[in-house]
C-alpha cells in the first residue's frame, strides 16, 4: 500500500513540467559528456600519431650521418635521406658531418736538432670517414687529432736543424699528415692537409739572423761594387787598347800612303 502510494506520487511529479525539464537537462548533459569523451579520444589519438610520426621519421641532411642506439647499444647508421626509427626504443646518439673541417692547432714550443727552441702553430684539415669509429673509437676525435698533431710536430721538428725548418716546411707538413693518419685510423677520421702557419724563433736567434742577413747584404754589396770597379777597369783598358790599335793602324796607313806617294813620284822622275 505504501509502495503504491509512492508510485502514485512519482507519477504525479513526473507529469509536472519542471520535473520533465530537469530530466531533459540531465540527458543533454550526459550526451554532452559522451561527445566530449569522444572528442578528447580523437584529439589524444591525433596527438599520439603526430608524436609517433615525429619520432619515427627522420630526414638526414646531405653530408651528414646519424648514429642510432637501441636501448643504449649501437643499432645502425642513418645516411642522408628518409630514415625510420622505432619509437621509444631508438634514439639518435651522435650526429657526424662528412664535410671537411678546419681545426686550429694551438701554438707550442718545439726544440730543433741543434737545440733551438721554436714556437710553432698550424691549421689541420680533417674529414670523418667512419661515423661509427668517430663516435665509439674515441671520446672527442677533434681534440685527439689536435693533440696528436702537436706531438707529431714536436717530433718532426726535433729531427731537423733551425735553418732547415724554413726551407723544408712542405716536407714537414707531409710528414706530419702521414704520421697522424697512421695513428688515427681507429678513430674513423682522415687528415687531408696540415699547414704550419707560423714559426717563431727566440728573439736572440732572430737578432742573430738579422745580423747574418745584414752581413750577407753588405757582402753582396761589396762584391757587386768590386765587380763594378773591375768591369769599369776592364772597360777602360779595353778602351785604351782599342785607341792604341786604332792609332797604330792610322800610323801604318799613313806610312803606307806616304811610301806609295814617294814611289809614284820617283817613277815619274825616271
Amino acid at each position: 500500500m505504501r509502495a503504491g502510494l509512492c508510485q502514485r506520487r512519482y507519477s504525479e511529479s513526473a507529469n509536472k513540467p519542471g520535473f520533465q525539464a530537469v530530466i531533459k537537462m540531465g540527458n543533454f548533459m550526459i550526451e554532452q559528456q559522451i561527445l566530449d569523451l569522444i572528442f578528447n579520444f580523437w584529439v589524444g589519438l591525433a596527438v599520439l600519431i603526430i608524436v609517433l610520426v615525429k619520432y619515427t621519421i627522420k630526414f638526414v641532411p646531405q653530408n651528414r650521418a646519424y648514429v642510432v642506439e637501441r636501448f643504449g647499444k649501437f643499432n645502425k647508421t642513418m645516411e642522408a635521406g628518409l630514415n625510420f626509427l622505432v619509437p621509444f626504443m631508438d634514439k639518435v646518439a651522435y650526429d657526424r658531418s662528412f664535410k671537411e673541417q678546419a681545426v686550429d692547432v694551438p701554438s707550442q714550443a718545439a726544440i730543433t736538432r741543434d737545440n733551438i727552441s721554436l714556437v710553432v702553430d698550424g691549421v689541420l684539415y680533417l674529414k670523418v670517414l667512419d661515423p661509427y669509429k668517430a663516435s665509439y673509437g674515441v671520446d672527442d676525435y677533434v681534440y685527439a687529432v689536435t693533440q696528436l698533431a702537436q706531438t707529431t710536430m714536436r717530433s718532426e721538428i726535433g729531427k731537423i736543424e733551425l735553418d732547415k725548418t724554413f726551407e723544408e716546411r712542405e716536407a714537414l707538413n707531409t710528414n706530419i699528415v702521414a704520421a697522424i693518419n697512421e695513428a688515427s685510423g681507429p678513430w674513423g677520421v682522415q687528415v687531408l692537409r696540415y699547414e704550419i702557419k707560423d714559426i717563431e724563433p727566440p728573439r736572440t736567434v732572430l737578432e742573430a739572423m738579422e745580423r747574418q742577413m745584414k752581413a750577407e747584404r753588405e757582402k753582396r754589396a761589396v762584391i757587386l761594387e768590386s765587380e763594378g770597379e773591375r768591369q769599369s777597369s776592364i772597360n777602360v783598358a779595353e778602351g785604351d787598347k782599342r785607341a792604341k790599335v786604332l792609332a797604330a793602324e792610322a800610323d801604318k796607313a799613313e806610312q803606307i800612303l806616304r811610301a806609295e806617294g814617294e814611289a809614284q813620284a820617283l817613277s815619274l822622275i825616271h
